[in-house]
């Protein structure tokens, strides 16, 4: 099916907001990608970990959390860790990680083809936090929308960027068409659906939709991952710059990280409280929606067969050609190799087999 120029121009925008100040500081990956990476196979002094954040520190990532609190990030040789946010105004991971302002970013592979191909950016994944993305239209039970075809006629509230360009993605790959239905910009809080103002709401299976159900509204949800768009999110984002000479930096990051998440899986009530009271404590955050998102999460979206077979984070063959070919349809031919390298986590597991 081919794209529409509609999505493609959404696309574009989406780039060169992820891109233009990521390009002119490509160089300074080189500057910061130098011998800290011969640290031998094992601990190393690394000194200070930057991970860039796709969102707000909430129970998205409780697993870093965990690393973080109980040591892990400092046993594999970080002297200190810092967490940068996300979220409204905060910097694309893309942009982070290119610029040398983090050694890894969480995105996705809609985040980062856009720069790949747009741009030669030297960005790959390297492992994956979701197996499955948790975007979804919702709605209110009196009003449901849970099929493709239940979007015509409705008007839809959709945040301007990464977000409308997904719904556009969206409808394309469900043949939908945009003059069908409304498309009203709106924010992230989720009221304008409440008021009936849009008859649904773009959102997360593991943020808004909690909200609303928390908050006493009987919900319906039409999830991405199940029509058509079965992206992967917060995945590992780095160069292949920092591949190459700080390999080992990565390595000892992914172990540290898979230790957290381990942790994460296994105490989501742990994971709700470090959010709330620690890593999120500005926030205001609501205990029992962060308890509900790690619990929600981690049997949905971060525990799969796929992961208990092969490990967490490990991405499967099929996956990977799933998301590759909804890239071609939003109009990034990419191969494999151009968007993953796995090596590192496998290498990982390889030599920590207890981590599986």
């Amino acid at each position: 099916m081919a794209i529409t120029s509609r999505l493609q121009k959404r696309l574009t925008a989406v780039r060169v907001l992820a891109a233009t100040a990521a390009v002119s500081s490509l160089l300074l990956v080189t500057a910061c990608g130098g011998s800290e990476a011969e640290a031998g196979a094992g601990e190393g002094d690394y000194g200070t970990l930057d991970l860039n954040l796709s969102w707000i520190k909430n129970a998205e990532f409780a697993g870093e959390y965990f690393a973080d609190t109980n040591g892990y990030y400092d046993e594999a040789g970080f002297s200190e860790v810092n967490l940068i946010a996300g979220g409204p105004g905060g910097t694309s991971s893309e942009t982070m990680v290119l610029s040398g302002g983090a050694l890894v970013g969480t995105s996705s592979p809609m985040g980062v083809a856009p720069v790949i191909v747009e741009e030669d950016a030297p960005l790959k994944i390297i492992g994956t936090t979701y197996q499955k993305n948790p975007f979804a239209i919702v709605s209110l039970d009196g009003n449901p929308i849970t099929a493709p075809a239940d979007l015509e006629g409705k008007r839809i509230g959709v945040q301007a960027g990464v977000n409308e360009t997904l719904f556009d993605a969206l409808m394309e790959v469900n043949g939908i068409d945009p003059s069908s239905l409304e498309k009203v910009p709106v924010q992230y809080d989720p009221q304008p659906l409440i008021n009936g103002d849009v008859d649904g709401f773009f959102g997360y299976l593991t943020n808004e939709v909690l909200t609303l159900e928390l908050s006493g509204h009987k919900t319906a949800v039409l999830p991405f991952a199940d029509n058509g768009l079965p992206f992967i999110a917060e995945s590992f984002v780095t160069t292949d710059e920092n591949i190459e000479t700080r390999r080992d930096e990565l390595k000892a990051f992914l172990r540290a990280t898979l230790r957290g998440w381990k942790d994460a899986v296994a105490d989501p009530d742990e994971s709700a409280r470090l959010a709330v009271e620690v890593y999120g404590a500005d926030l205001n955050l609501d205990l029992a929606k962060e308890k509900m998102q790690a619990e929600e999460q981690n049997s949905k979206l971060v525990v799969t067969e796929e992961t208990e077979a092969n490990g967490l984070f490990t991405i499967s063959d099929e996956l990977i050609e799933d998301n590759l070919a909804i890239l071609k349809l939003a109009g990034y031919d990419l191969a494999k190799e151009d968007v993953f390298d796995l090596s590192l986590l496998a290498e990982v597991y390889e030599e920590n087999p207890e981590l599986k």
